[in-house]
């Protein structure tokens, strides 16, 4: 069937969707490459198809599906917040989590709302939900800042940590705020106002609440199958956003954020694919959300912005944020200069764009005006927060003392003499390095090599909150079980990239019998060995060495001189690690350090380098 095109030089629907999609999720793969924040890209590609040379109107081409597709994309996005919310992760997180949680949020909400009425010029209405919104800190933009920075692990744990639970929390504010701004145009008298507003709350609140238990239970008691799970949840989702919103208007997204909140504490099987496929389609919906909304800007809006909106911005960045952070860490252990970093950094995200979007526009339509301002303010604040944090963050976390290492290291999961010897050879070059095991007896070699070490599970709740991830890029399962090993490699692919895990190979992994699948485990390192054949040569003395090449001594020299050396790594000058797989080939250019299980220095006959 041919696709129909449109009058007026309008983009027929299909191709407007179609190009959408390319725009948005085209300017995160550009940002991935560019290593830059993808929210950038986004804007300028909105805005360039838009109000900048018109090819792209989403009001013309796509009509009034605009308003339904916004409306539910808000709310899958307002669901994926709640379900990061994990009340029991909050009660086990840092002193100063909790604070920049239970006196942040608020607080940041008062300020925010003061700074919006009292700077912007905005009035109470918009001010209040505006200033909800803003609580949240951009989970999706801080964690590609915070990889970038490379700070300490507090301060990073603070600032990852505070924008996760204040995602669902700032989103529930601005619901809140809208819905008490909705019953007071509509009400007569304040008594109407009170009641109307704890009907809605109640109203959501059930509804979302027995959701979520429900597909709780329909999962936990095996009435759904797994391959039905995700459609379930999400046709769920779709069914309590439509049926809140026709029992009582603009209940929806509260009902939906409480269902996310629900499930997330309901300790299901199950609830990292749920988590990991609905992730996945946030980021398809926030792209497609940020183009249509930066492609519906009109010169006319954007004209709107004066001199107050920059004066906001400004005091967003060095007053409000600052404030909050300062008031709510007052009394605790935090040293001032990590509460400085902290302070000065707030970039906020696509949420708080798709959501000032939806209520902007729906407070306009309730006669609101100065609603109107929401959504270029929202950009304005975005652009200039990402922008500025993108640039600045790692040379003041330098000036401050809190930059970590300025090369990302490596975590190896097995505690052995394998593992101690090739963490100290990374350490020699300077690459920091984490051994973890669950077993204290395995860890004994690199502790008394003086190693960074961490005594647990790599994969448990308290490494997730214990160890400083960020600083770290690459992976390799090495302990004695292969089972564990491909877990380990196979759990952590979608954080690190699969390119960037490794594991030994695994004993039977040439049978046909025992092969396993190429989605499962990671790329096989040291040259194809086991772990009982590399301990078997850790036993005769054989240890991880690093050697410099150089024009006078090449890769092939060295290969020569030692034929049974297995390589392990690479390090360009002034270049990253890089890890090879069973089937890599080295490129070992002058000035490359190399790192190799080698035999002893004495039985190989070889000089010191």
């Amino acid at each position: 069937m041919a696709v129909e095109t449109a009058a007026d030089g309008a983009l027929a629907p299909v191709m407007a969707f179609a190009l959408v999609g390319a725009l948005g999720v085209g300017a995160q793969w550009a940002a991935w490459r560019l290593r830059m924040p993808a929210i950038v890209l986004m804007l300028l590609a909105g805005l360039a198809v838009g109000p900048v040379f018109g090819v792209f109107d989403p009001e013309r081409d796509i009509g009034p599906l605009m308003g339904p597709m916004i409306s539910v994309a808000v709310a899958i996005i307002l669901f994926e917040g709640g379900m990061t919310l994990s009340l029991h992760s909050l009660r086990g997180a840092a002193e100063g989590v909790k604070r920049l949680v239970f006196v942040g949020a608020p607080l940041g909400w008062l300020f925010s709302a003061l700074a919006l009425r009292y700077v912007a010029g905005l009035d109470w209405a918009s001010s209040a939900v505006f200033g909800g919104i803003m609580i949240v800190t951009g989970p999706t933009v801080i964690a590609p800042l915070l990889r970038q920075a490379r700070l300490n692990r507090r301060p990073a744990q603070l600032l990852q940590w505070e924008a996760i639970v204040n995602d669902p929390i700032g989103a529930l504010a601005a619901v809140l705020a809208f819905e008490v701004v909705l019953v007071l145009q509509a009400a007569e008298t304040m008594g109407d106002a009170v009641w109307d507003m704890a009907r809605g709350v109640l109203v959501a609140s059930v509804m979302g609440a027995a959701a979520g238990w429900a597909v709780s239970e329909g999962f936990r008691r095996a009435y759904v199958p797994e391959y039905m799970k995700v459609p379930v949840l999400f046709a769920v989702l779709l069914g309590v956003f439509a049926l809140s919103d026709y029992v009582l208007h603009e209940s929806g997204l509260l009902a939906v954020t409480v269902m996310g909140i629900w499930i997330a504490n309901a300790d299901l099987p199950s609830y990292t694919e749920l988590r990991r496929f609905k992730e996945h389609a946030t980021i398809l919906l926030v792209s497609g959300v940020f183009i249509l909304l930066a492609a519906n800007m009109d010169f006319e809006t954007l004209a709107l912005l004066d001199w107050r909106a920059g004066v906001f911005v400004l005091a967003v960045i060095l007053l409000v944020r600052p404030l909050t952070v300062l008031l709510s860490l007052v009394g605790t252990r935090l040293p001032m200069k990590e509460r400085f970093l902290v302070g000065l950094t707030g970039p906020r995200g696509v949420v708080l764009v798709a959501v000032a979007g939806l209520f902007g526009e729906r407070l306009v339509a309730e006669g609101v005006e100065k609603a109107a301002l929401l959504t270029p303010l929202a950009f304005a604040l975005v652009a200039a927060t990402v922008v500025l944090h993108g640039f600045s963050l790692r040379p003041m976390a330098r000036a401050l003392g809190l930059a970590g290492a300025a090369t990302p290291g490596v975590i190896i999961a097995g505690g052995s003499q394998f593992a101690a010897s090739l963490a100290s050879a990374l350490r020699e070059i300077e690459v920091p390095v984490l051994v973890a095991d669950a077993n204290r007896t395995r860890l004994r070699a690199a502790r008394e090599e003086g190693l960074p070490v961490f005594f647990g599970d790599i994969l448990s709740e308290a490494a997730e909150h214990g160890v400083e991830i960020m600083s770290y890029d690459k992976v390799i399962a090495a302990s004695d079980n292969d089972a564990y090993n491909t877990l380990v490699a196979t759990d952590l692919a979608p954080e690190f990239g699969r390119d960037n895990v490794f594991q030994l190979k695994r004993a039977k992994q040439d049978s046909r019998r025992h092969a396993l699948p190429s989605t499962l485990g990671g790329r096989a390192i040291a040259g194809g060995l086991t772990y009982y054949e590399i301990a078997s040569k850790m036993n005769t003395g054989w240890s991880v060495r690093s050697t410099k090449l150089s024009e006078d001594y090449t890769l092939d020299q060295w290969q020569e001189a030692n034929p049974e050396a297995i390589l392990l790594a690479e390090v360009p000058e002034g270049g990253a690690l890089r890890l090879l797989a069973e089937e890599a080939t080295p490129k070992a250019a002058a000035g490359t350090r190399v790192l190799a299980l080698m035999r002893p220095r004495e039985a190989a006959g070889e000089a010191k380098a």
